[in-house]
């Protein structure tokens, strides 16, 4: 025991011992307080990161090779670095909340800034891929514009697949395919959502090949002849 005054001058008796415990009580207290803080934090910043993120896709099943429409072929032709596979890159991409917004971005800008146009407007053609650069094109022009933005902002070329489909009225369309570690998503210039594949309502018949120049079947179904579409 011992003794220590007030602030009115009495004495007052204190055991050593409660006072110990007293401020272990106290330091445990604090302890927690902050645990649980942490904890809380962690809980939201986990919450935002999972709202920044799309909805879980899958994987695309594939089947064998397949050839691609001629177009591609031409489109080749005049830039073979765009058809060109480098099986160094990852043939998919990690979804983070930056890519995300990456793929968001550029899908949008370019949805807004190219008028649409058929390519027997445009070119004079029945179908031709190439890059709008005129401000002008159709479905695969496009497509063809969003990955070369994204390869600028350092994607792997080789996770961004241009991929034919057949729409909702029957006809063949161009979409770009993003593989990822989440499944594969579609970035399309028919809508700024960019959606789980399983969910655009296309039938998938093909796209680039991973691993060369080859395409490769989604369906086994016929392909359409050309992707001529707005």
């Amino acid at each position: 025991m011992r003794a220590v005054m007030d602030g009115l001058g009495r004495a007052i008796h204190l055991d050593r011992q409660g006072l110990l415990m007293r401020g272990a009580r106290a330091a445990q207290l604090g302890l927690l307080g902050t645990l649980l803080l942490i904890g809380g934090a962690t809980t939201q910043g986990q919450t935002q990161t999972l709202a920044a993120l799309p909805d879980a896709s899958v994987a695309i099943e594939r089947g064998g090779a397949a050839k691609p429409v001629s177009a591609w072929t031409e489109f080749c032709s005049r830039y073979p670095a765009e058809c060109a596979v480098d099986t160094k890159e990852p043939a998919t991409l990690t979804m983070t909340p930056a890519l995300w917004r990456t793929l968001t971005a550029v899908n949008r800008r370019v949805n807004g800034r190219i008028r649409p146009m058929i390519d027997q407007d445009h070119w004079g053609v029945v179908d031709r891929w190439d890059f709008p650069d005129d401000g002008q094109g159709d479905c695969e022009d496009y497509q063809l514009l969003k990955r070369r933005m994204l390869v600028e902002r350092g994607l792997a070329r080789r996770a961004l697949r241009m991929t034919v489909v057949i729409d909702e009225i029957g006809e063949g369309h161009a979409v770009l395919m993003v593989r990822t570690d989440r499944g594969d998503y579609i970035l399309d210039n028919k809508t700024n959502m960019i959606l789980p594949w399983q969910r655009t309502g296309y039938t998938y018949v093909k796209r680039e090949g991973q691993d060369g120049l080859a395409w490769v079947a989604l369906n086994g179904i016929a392909s359409p002849v050309t992707t001529a579409n707005r």
